[in-house]
């Protein structure tokens, strides 16, 4: 919180400065007391490591709400809303005209994406000197499995050397592509965390650059791939990288989303006869929503003109989301292609004869061998994760009487996307903003945790009754 300080400096608004310093103050009063209060050293099962990780999101949420709050640039539900977005790489916004913030809280909401990105626990561990079970237990707490190093400890501090490398190259793009170098820096931290906060209410079509739209496509495709794949290239082992499931997957649905759209939206010309400039836009939100970053080039407002295909489509690729291990959100690919595997196997099982035996493996990283036990809570995930859906666009409906809108905004904010049609605004009714908070928390913490800690919650009430 000090360092957007920094900025309130340089770009000379010292109205932010005594907001952000009270806000980190009170950061640091809160911490303070959370240490006398927990001094007693435990070790963590991993159901205790599940709920610490799910509280700290809501707890680091709403402190760094406060420097929107006491800005005076938004109300605390609205600041809360924002910094959840944030941390959540979410991207969707509770500031009704982009063109008008500052560079400092513009700075502040692109630096909670970035932090966001590779998550709050996570870069905790990065830091951390101790290692074992407990820390083990909060690396998966948060939804994470891959391993660079048989240490924890290295495999965080590698992947967050990774990211750093990243950053600095998105920067340096963004400006030889044109962009000024706030904005540079801005869309380096929100491509990257595949979070899709802009600067401008026009989004990245306010640029109207192709080169700068290449370049955005590129860092949300490198965000929204596995970090163990990233750290395998690095190692020259090309191969392993077009080999994966999930890199299959994800071009594979590029391409024919993109084919779908285009032809779609040229059929309707919705760009005139220019197919090329109807490819250009159609392959932005394909990549945009493949990837759960939730920039957008499509002409105002948004999505809501696009035919009904276009949208059923960009909504199916929001739901199936990035690479796990990424900064991208949705069911992830590797849960999809291991799912369609699944019934490929199952399918081929009616026909081999009954003593047969059908080795199931797929190569995610490494060569995986699939159990039956694999598939079984991949497919309770898919299935939890849908009935989520279902009952938040329920919700939705209550206050709002557009179902494919409803579809569309549900599905981007619980995948972690921030694609908007318009329906989420300052004015939202409560119960829709906190609806889509808990989407963003679900979403990015990948349900289980959240579900435990409320189950856990009502069994607790029941108890003391």
């Amino acid at each position: 919180m000090l360092i957007p300080i920094l900025v309130s400096f340089i770009y000379g608004e010292q109205q932010y400065i005594l907001p952000f310093l009270s806000s980190a103050i009170i950061s640091v009063i809160i911490g303070i007391i959370c240490i006398r209060i927990f001094k007693k050293e435990t070790n963590l099962s991993l159901k205790v490591a599940m709920i610490f990780s799910t509280l700290v999101w809501v707890i680091v949420s709403a402190i760094s709400a406060l420097p929107f709050f006491l800005s005076g640039e938004l109300s605390y539900l609205n600041a809360y809303f924002e910094a959840m977005s944030g941390f959540t790489t979410t991207g969707f916004s509770m500031f009704s005209n982009l063109d008008e913030v500052s560079y400092t809280i513009n700075f502040w909401r692109a630096f909670t994406q970035w932090l966001g990105g590779l998550g709050i626990i996570f870069l905790v561990l990065a830091l951390l000197r101790s290692t074992g079970a407990d820390v083990i237990r909060l690396y998966l707490a948060e939804g994470r499995e891959e391993r660079l190093r048989p240490s924890i400890k290295k495999t965080t501090r590698i992947i967050v050397y990774i990211y750093f490398s990243f950053t600095l190259i998105a920067i340096i793009l963004f400006k030889v592509a044109g962009m000024p170098i706030f904005d540079s820096v801005f869309h380096a931290f929100s491509a990257l965390s595949t979070g899709g906060f802009a600067m401008h209410n026009d989004s990245l079509l306010f640029y109207n650059s192709i080169w700068i739209e290449i370049v955005a496509m590129v860092i949300m495709m490198v965000g929204a791939t596995n970090f163990a794949l990233h750290y395998t290239v690095i190692k020259g082992n090309l191969k392993d990288y077009f080999k994966d499931i999930e890199t299959k997957v994800a071009f594979s649905l590029i391409l024919i989303g993109t084919i779908i759209v285009t032809l779609m939206l040229f059929k309707n010309q919705f760009y005139g006869n220019d197919f090329f400039l109807t490819l250009r836009f159609s392959l932005f939100q394909i990549i945009s929503a493949v990837s759960t970053t939730g920039l957008q080039t499509a002409f105002l407002p948004g999505l809501s003109k696009w035919i009904g295909l276009s949208q059923f489509i960009i909504i199916i690729l929001m739901i199936i989301g990035a690479g796990s291990g990424s900064t991208g959100g949705g069911i992830k690919l590797f849960r999809f292609g291991l799912l369609l595997k699944g019934i490929l196997w199952q399918v081929k099982s009616f026909i081999l004869p009954g003593k047969a035996i059908m080795p199931k493996k797929i190569h995610h990283v490494t060569d995986l061998p699939i159990t039956d036990d694999l598939l079984r809570i991949t497919g309770a995930f898919v299935f939890t994760y849908l009935l989520v859906y279902i009952i938040s666009v329920i919700i939705v409906l209550i206050y709002y009487n557009d179902i494919p809108q409803a579809l569309f905004e549900v599905a981007s904010a619980l995948s972690n996307v921030g694609l908007s049609e318009g329906l989420m605004t300052p004015n939202s009714p409560v119960p829709v903003k906190i609806v889509f908070i808990i989407n963003f928390w679900m979403g990015r913490l990948e349900i289980w945790p959240v579900l435990l800690l409320a189950v856990i919650t009502i069994q607790n009430v029941i108890n003391r009754k």
